[in-house]
């Protein structure tokens, strides 16, 4: 590692005393590696998309200039730069003329700390969506918005609106730190979850893009003040550069002209809440309190991430490993070491390789630990013990804590069109309600007088909203990306086809006998980049082509554990046939409360393959040709039957299969 020295220069460790980085902090003396000029002065091999950050004068060109000539485009350059800014050149695939090639067309996403979006905010994105975009809006699985369907000449109207109107898309996209998670609950009197939105939002200011191009592109160089000032300390603690982490004298101290090799992912919460799917992010930071109530410190995790490439097996989904615990005035020094040690380290010759789970994974977690430290200054503590993760979706009505109610309103797939977003149009401007976007594509009105609540209940229910109980759990607990026809990297359905899959796999649990609330975590994706954690389902679905996707089983309900490939290529045709035989093993021979992630992980593939392969539903046996058999020989294949928790039929078919074999 040229420029390091140390233990991984070979040297002994340079020992070096600290000052304090807080004027109430003490001298402290540490022991540990410190970098003496970043890795990243030698250049090596670099992809294409590297070159044009170089030039690009900190985001800022060719964008410009083709923002403002005569196309429905932008070149390819530009579109590369354009993510930095929150948006995705896209083509409507479904509106394609003949003979007039793509239908080019835009989509903007926004930065949402923790999903927390003010009542002005909120009501100036549904009168953009119906202005400038297709009438919709969606709601990620980042706390986002998405806005479809913004053409080109409107680009600068539309980012301008809502940079004016207490919001922004800097860094929603590109090789930054996009949107920060936090858990979206609005309790006022737990201060845990206070404290997971707080620093949700400082995170993102300290890692937020710092050259003035966002506002030179799209106010014409105003730099237009938010609503709430930057947290002093971060400011601090960005500007500090005790241990290489910044550029000196760069308009991007921390990212510097070449930003990030890759997109950058980080989620806060606190301890048992896996609402934000932590183990799947870059960084994933757990507030620690104190047993008297005040905050601490912060666990750190690394590593984890979702996007990979179909049958290519050096690209993967990753869960996130523990790092250690940090003090709370050390969190902001931490994180940008983390930061720091992927973009000096981090492959730029190969995109498909260089987010920092790849790093992790091929250095392994102690050897990633010791780097930070490097640039952090000193030894992370040892991770604080934490206690078991639960999956929460904050759906339905609940007491904030402060005299006020939230109320948790499901939004299939996060699609908000129709009668819906009239309807909540209309209560959130009456009612003058800020709003919070949940990492399940849902969202929580918040601020509510226990006097209004009667109002509100009756004009939602006008538009089909529903209690929180009464949702299919199949639908409530599932994801779906937006594919097609946007997406340019979509090659099968999900929004659009997720629907009518659960309706299918709820049919068919009717029909095996299981009851109207059983229910597993179901997630979908038009490729296999993962946008919807896909990976971490009990029943996933990745699209793989036209009407065919991978099949993938054994997450858990708590989103703890990745799920594994089942099958490289189910055609939707297959959907039940496919299915049956999983779910009748599972409701034979489950355990009592046992998930159908859990039941996968714990009776493997291997012995579901060979459930499945001599399946006969009780349709097919009704349609087959009727076979004699002699009275004791059925009597002794029944008792097989009923000793496996098999069909006669089912047994009887896998042992002529074999004979025949």
């Amino acid at each position: 590692m040229e420029g390091l020295r140390g233990a991984f220069a070979g040297q002994a460790l340079s020992c070096r005393q600290l000052p304090g980085r807080t004027p109430t902090l003490h001298l402290q003396t540490s022991c540990v590696a410190t970098p003496v000029k970043p890795p990243s002065t030698k250049l090596a091999k670099r992809s294409k998309v590297e070159i044009v950050k170089e030039k690009s004068d900190f985001l800022r060109h060719p964008l410009m200039e083709e923002l403002v000539n005569e196309n429905s485009y932008i070149n390819e350059d530009a579109v590369q730069l354009m993510k930095f800014h929150g948006s995705y050149q896209q083509d409507h695939r479904e509106k394609r003329a003949f003979g007039q090639g793509k239908f080019y067309q835009f989509m903007m996403r926004t930065r949402q700390p923790g999903g927390v979006v003010p009542n002005q905010l909120y009501l100036t994105m549904d009168d953009l969506s119906d202005q400038y975009g297709n009438g919709t809006l969606r709601l990620t699985t980042r706390q986002t918005y998405q806005l479809h369907g913004v053409l080109k000449q409107d680009l600068k109207t539309v980012f301008s609106s809502v940079i004016k109107n207490m919001g922004s898309t800097l860094a929603a996209c590109g090789d930054v730190n996009r949107n920060v998670m936090s858990s979206p609950a609005p309790y006022k009197n737990r201060p845990e979850y206070e404290y997971a939105t707080q620093y949700a939002n400082d995170i993102a200011d300290l890692l937020a893009p710092q050259s003035g191009a966002y506002y030179d592109v799209w106010l014409d160089g105003e730099k237009f003040f938010s609503h709430q000032m930057e947290n002093p300390k971060v400011t601090a603690d960005r500007a500090f550069n005790g241990y290489g982490t910044n550029f000196e004298n760069s308009p991007e101290p921390i990212y510097g002209n070449l930003f990030l090799p890759r997109k950058f992912k980080v989620a806060v919460t606190v301890p048992g809440d896996n609402s934000v799917d932590l183990f799947t992010n870059d960084v994933g930071v757990v507030v620690i309190m104190s047993p008297s109530g005040e905050l601490e410190g912060f666990n750190l995790l690394v590593g984890g991430g979702m996007g990979r490439t179909h049958r290519n097996e050096n690209t993967f989904a990753r869960l996130a490993d523990a790092l250690g615990y940090v003090p709370k005035e050390d969190i902001f020094h931490a994180m940008k070491a983390i930061v720091a040690v992927q973009r000096d380290y981090g492959r730029r010759d190969d995109r498909k390789q260089s987010r920092l789970k790849y790093l992790v994974h091929e250095w392994g977690i102690d050897k990633f630990r010791s780097v930070v430290e490097q640039y952090y200054g000193k030894r992370l503590q040892p991770f604080r013990p934490l206690p078991k993760w639960e999956f929460k979706d904050f759906l339905g009505w609940e007491e904030q804590g402060d005299g006020k109610l939230a109320y948790g309103i499901f939004i299939q797939n996060g699609r908000l069109k129709g009668d819906l977003k009239k309807a909540l149009r209309r209560v959130i401007e009456r009612y003058e309600l800020p709003v919070r976007l949940t990492p399940n594509q849902n969202l929580i009105l918040c601020d509510i007088d226990e006097s209004w609540k009667a109002d509100i209940i009756h004009t939602l229910s006008g538009a089909g909203v529903k209690d929180a109980d009464a949702i299919d759990s199949l639908d409530r607990f599932a994801m779906a990306c937006p594919a097609l026809p946007l997406c340019g990297l979509a090659i099968g359905e999900a929004e659009r086809g997720l629907p009518d899959i659960n309706n299918r796999i709820r049919a068919l649990m009717d029909k095996l006998g299981f009851g109207a609330d059983e229910h597993f975590h179901i997630r979908m994706t038009g490729c296999p980049n993962g946008c919807t954690r896909p990976y971490m389902a009990e029943l996933g679905f990745v699209g793989d082509g036209p009407n065919s996707y991978q099949l993938w089983l054994g997450g858990t309900a708590a989103q703890t554990r990745l799920a594994e490939p089942y099958m490289e290529r189910m055609k939707v045709q297959n959907l039940e046939s496919t299915l049956e035989p999983i779910l009748y093993l599972f409701r034979q021979q489950r355990r009592p409360a046992e998930t159908l992630g859990d039941f996968c992980a714990r009776v493997g593939f291997e012995a579901i393959r060979s459930f499945s392969y001599g399946f006969v539903s009780e349709s097919e046996a009704a349609s087959m040709p009727q076979v004699g058999l002699p009275e004791d020989l059925y009597k002794s294949l029944q008792a097989i039957a009923d000793k496996q928790g098999k069909s006669l039929a089912h047994v009887v078919c896998e042992a002529l299969r074999q004979y025949v074999r």
